[in-house]
């Protein structure tokens, strides 16, 4: 079976070109059409259709895995691609447009973003699976054509690609097919890093187990996102105060109690903090029940006010929070901090659990975007699994992956109770 016509790369790469290359070109060429502007937008033109070929072939082959990592992939991909066209004009000494260079990036990552979760999330995978060692978990996975291969002679010819605990001791048959498949491009993956991937949650079966053979992730980036973190802070902490003093007025004039709610969590390195929301709840009497029960938030939740239920859902409870990243204590992207009470009861339940400890909390989360709000251990033993994989792959593109999410989370209010 061929894939759609939009799941191909030259649909993909064809599309990039006319709404991130040619489109600038021709806006910019009715509003100034001057002979000495276009040099500058022909070369930009030539350069911004180089970049995306090289940008699209570079998502197809770098980074095959399907699901949450082929996405992540999309931006790096762009930036290596567009960086070295900007090296090239400017250490060429090139003439060219930087608005239009600056428009076609956006446009093309936006293009490929969109047209890459379209086609996950519409395109069936049909993926075959070697019988062999741990194999079981991953045909668990919905959205995705499993076919359990007999032998290795079997016919693969209606496959994507084959998926294979490469950890099993394989006989020798498998083995010399496995080189058969890699010398025909069939694309073979690892079971658990398939499984990372079209979930985006990480298992760990071991404390030592990230990308980076260290319990800690990369300090570089680390220390990077603090200084970036603090300074979005202050500047939007600046333009956002009309807004938070008008919401806190709201709050003040329609239910009885604080604008502010404040609540003991858990955070950097184990160390409780004090986090501040909005109060979208109805202020809780002395005798009202016991603390791990007032801390959780049930669906539907009786307490909630109604303006409280809008800013939960568009998620402009969380704005104080500015404060909580001024102060170091939290980034904008990272695990959801837990209130003290519901993090020391899943810290005796859940093994690892203190490990989500090891980044800063944020305001948005991985876990949050994908799985939504959770209080029940079990449910919190699987957004720990996503907090595991963001840890696992803690870089600056899944972060921007999960801006973008965001962004429709505050649109669609997904998750929010």
């Amino acid at each position: 079976m061929r894939p759609a016509f939009w799941a191909r790369l030259r649909f993909q790469v064809l599309g990039g070109i006319l709404l991130a290359a040619v489109l600038p070109y021709a806006v910019r060429l009715m509003a100034n059409p001057v002979a000495s502007d276009l040099v500058l937008l022909n070369n930009t033109l030539l350069g911004t259709i180089t970049a995306i070929v090289i940008g699209g072939w570079l998502m197809r082959n770098v980074a095959p895995y399907p699901g949450s990592e082929g996405l992540a992939s999309t931006l790096p991909s762009l930036g290596v691609a567009f960086g070295g066209l900007l090296i090239v004009f400017v250490f060429g000494r090139i003439p060219y447009n930087r608005v239009n260079l600056s428009a076609g990036f956006v446009l093309a990552a936006s293009w490929f973003f969109l047209i890459s979760a379209l086609v996950q999330r519409r395109q069936q995978l049909r993926i075959g699976i070697v019988p062999l060692g741990n194999v079981a978990q991953i045909q668990e996975i919905p959205n995705v054509s499993w076919q359990v291969l007999q032998s290795p002679d079997q016919d693969i010819s209606n496959i994507d690609a084959i998926a294979i605990d490469l950890r099993a001791d394989l006989p020798d048959d498998w083995d010399r097919r496995l080189a058969d498949y890699a010398l025909q491009r069939v694309p073979v993956y690892h079971t658990k890093h398939l499984i990372e991937s079209l979930t985006g949650r990480v298992e760990l079966e071991h404390l030592s187990e990230n990308s980076f053979g260290s319990l800690e992730p990369r300090p570089d980036y680390m220390m990077l996102k603090f200084a970036i973190d603090w300074i979005a802070a202050l500047i939007l902490g600046i333009v956002l105060l009309p807004l938070l003093l008008f919401i806190a007025l709201l709050i003040k004039m329609t239910s009885k109690g604080p604008a502010l709610f404040r609540q003991q969590r858990i955070g950097y390195q184990g160390k409780p903090f004090t986090v501040y929301k909005f109060r979208t709840m109805k202020v809780a009497s002395d005798n009202a029940g016991d603390a791990r029960n007032l801390a959780i938030t049930r669906e539907k939740d009786d307490r909630i006010t109604p303006l409280g239920r809008f800013l939960r859902k568009s998620r402009l409870d969380e704005l104080p929070q500015i404060l909580n990243v001024l102060k170091g204590e939290m980034s904008w992207i990272g695990p959801r901090p837990e209130a003290e009470v519901l993090s020391r009861w899943y810290e005796q339940e859940i093994p690892f659990y203190r490990y989500r400890h090891i980044v800063r909390p944020g305001i948005a989360g991985w876990a949050q975007v994908c799985q939504g709000h959770v209080a029940e251990v079990d449910d919190v033993r699987s957004k720990l699994h996503y907090d595991f994989y963001y840890i696992k792959r803690y870089s600056p593109w899944i972060d921007l992956l999960i801006v973008v999410r965001t962004v429709r989370t505050m649109m669609t209010g997904y998750g929010a109770r």
